[in-house]
């Protein structure tokens, strides 16, 4: 008899660090004669698929922001913290992962474990159909599960390129060798299709969603000329629109909003465990000092130098694509919290400030960041920390879990629509159509221009010097193209994109290893750092996953 399993779950695998995990033994399973296979039970399977939109059970090492992999191993970010916590995160930074690194085993056992749920959702929808539920009924449900089945593989196929598609009919290991693009763009096809334009609650994907993602999936092959008319429809057509202030992309009071197009919904105090769905995939985050957001804890994702200093502008206000890295912007490296400190006083774009906490600038309610106080170790990863999924202080036991602050219910963003705007300017500078392309460029930073959405100090005055402008040319297409790119990492910054949009405009080795020669003198572990051309762009398919395969998963390239 055919068994609808309830709980899959993964074997263990324990790793010092911060806080262990607890070994979960396996619940058991429930025969199809038990349960009435309906349309309830089919929307409570699709649940489950939801759920491991946040990483869970691979927790913070698997986490829906790609923190670790979208952003350490990226120009962005250091892993901080200190240089014994968390060792496979410095292999991680210094390109160097092996096949048994923890955050990769993880990361892999979430996707695929999310990809089975969708799996078992579409299996009881044939078995509902059976039984004699009207196929009507189902169409939605059946869309969105194919519709999660096709993130979750695209998220595997940005992170490790070869990879199985498991479908519900599978019953054998699948091999890798067979380009995954294809089967992503016929489920997002599918649920372009059949998902309604608008959907009753939040969080769940429309058919405008699917559009962003085949609109996603086609730029990440480099077909443009399928991405555009997608985009088009979505910016012609579509719901979405740019919030005032920048910062409401990331207060959980927001969430939800006109400028998001998917972002997983996390939660506190629901009558749950308090913080099982409480964005625990950026539990490492917080500030170190027990004053800090979330009470502290271990002082992980760390903005580079590099990162600000890109946020630096001219006279007119605009980026300086070339030279942004030339001198950096003034920090307190090295300088106590109790100790005087002048703070930087050009040019900034008011980007800079919502997205990274520096030593004298006011963090979301908290008072000005105090600086060293704040951070771990700053000789391992300098003098700033990450801000955008911390709550304001006004929000401590409403937004944040009650007892438990280091959990918080501020979405994690995976395409918003500035996001959608500047994929369009990308395929306009392609197409050597440069005023379209310098308009949509524009929009994002008339958006960031905004002066009622700038950080300001405890009397109300711009905590910064912040100057930014609109482009008035783009004179040629190397320029456009340098300046939406660079458009992409000041208004993603710390969002999961940058190394997987370096790869994708294969750039990867170029910018990386400059980052990286720049940068070994401020960050030591990242001397003979690294990044190899043809290994790099993808990770190691885990050890664990290819012997569970007997064999059938190879392993990429180089490692």
């Amino acid at each position: 008899m055919r068994n609808v399993i309830l709980f899959s779950l993964f074997t263990v695998l324990t790793l010092a660090s911060c806080e262990n995990e607890l070994e979960i033994n396996p619940q058991g399973s429930l025969s199809e004669g038990v349960i009435e296979i309906n349309e309830e039970w089919v929307g409570q399977q699709l649940v489950s698929a939801y759920a491991m939109l946040d990483g869970n059970p691979g927790y913070f090492w698997a986490p829906a922001s790609n923190w670790t992999v979208g952003d350490v191993a990226s120009d962005d970010f250091y892993k901080g913290s200190d240089i014994s916590d968390q060792p496979p995160l410095n292999e991680i930074e210094r390109y160097t992962p092996g096949t048994t690194n923890i955050y990769l085993i993880r990361k892999w056992q979430a996707i695929y474990e999310g990809i089975h749920r969708c799996n078992q959702t579409l299996n009881s929808i044939g078995l509902a159909i059976e039984n004699g539920t009207a196929e009507s009924a189902l169409t939605t449900l059946g869309a969105e599960a194919r519709f999660l089945r096709a993130h979750y593989h695209m998220d595997a196929k940005k992170i490790w390129n070869n990879i199985p598609y498991i479908l519900e009919t599978t019953t054998e290991a699948v091999s890798n060798d067979i380009d995954a693009w294809p089967s992503i763009e016929m489920d997002l096809e599918y649920a372009v299709s059949n998902l309604p334009a608008v959907q009753d609650d939040a969080g769940r994907p429309t058919s405008w969603t699917a559009k962003a993602y085949l609109a996603k999936a086609h730029m990440f092959q480099k077909d443009m000329a399928a991405a555009k008319p997608i985009l088009d429809d979505i910016i012609d057509n579509g719901p979405y629109s740019l919030v005032t202030n920048y910062h409401d992309n990331f207060n959980g009071e927001k969430n939800n909003n006109s400028e998001s197009v998917f972002a997983v919904q996390n939660s506190v105090n629901d009558g749950g465990d308090g913080y099982i769905n409480g964005n625990r995939g950026n539990r490492l985050n917080h500030p170190y000092s027990n004053d800090a957001p979330g009470g502290g804890c271990c002082g992980f994702f760390q903005p580079s130098q590099n990162l600000v200093n890109a946020f630096k502008t001219d006279a007119n206000g605009l980026p300086l694509l070339d030279t942004f890295n030339d001198v950096d912007v003034t920090n307190d490296q090295g300088i106590p919290s109790e100790d005087p400190f002048d703070s930087y006083v050009g040019n900034l774009d008011p980007r800079l400030d919502w997205t990274v906490g520096r030593r004298g600038i006011e963090y979301l309610e908290w008072g000005p960041m105090p600086g060293m106080r704040w951070v771990r170790d700053q000789s391992n990863g300098g003098p700033y920390v990450a801000k955008k999924h911390e709550i304001l202080k006004s929000q401590e036991g409403t937004i944040s879990a009650a007892g438990l602050p280091q959990y918080n219910a501020i979405n994690t963003p995976l395409i918003r629509y500035s996001d959608v705007l500047l994929w369009r300017a990308e395929v306009h500078v392609e197409d050597n159509e440069l005023p379209e392309a310098m308009g949509l460029v524009n929009q994002v930073r008339s958006r960031a221009a905004n002066p009622d959405g700038f950080v300001k100090d405890t009397e109300g005055m711009d905590a910064a010097n912040y100057v930014i402008g609109l482009y008035v040319d783009f004179p040629n297409q190397d320029y456009a193209r340098k300046a939406v790119r660079f458009e992409r990492r000041l208004e993603l910054a710390s969002e999961g994109h940058r190394f997987f949009d370096l790869v994708r405009w294969g750039i990867a080795d170029e910018v990386l290893n400059e980052y990286v020669s720049g940068e070994q003198s401020k960050r030591v572990y990242l001397q003979g750092a690294v990044f190899t051309s043809g290994t790099n762009e993808y990770y190691p398919i885990p050890l664990e996953a290819i012997n569970t395969s007997r064999g059938v998963l190879q392993q990429n390239p180089g490692y």
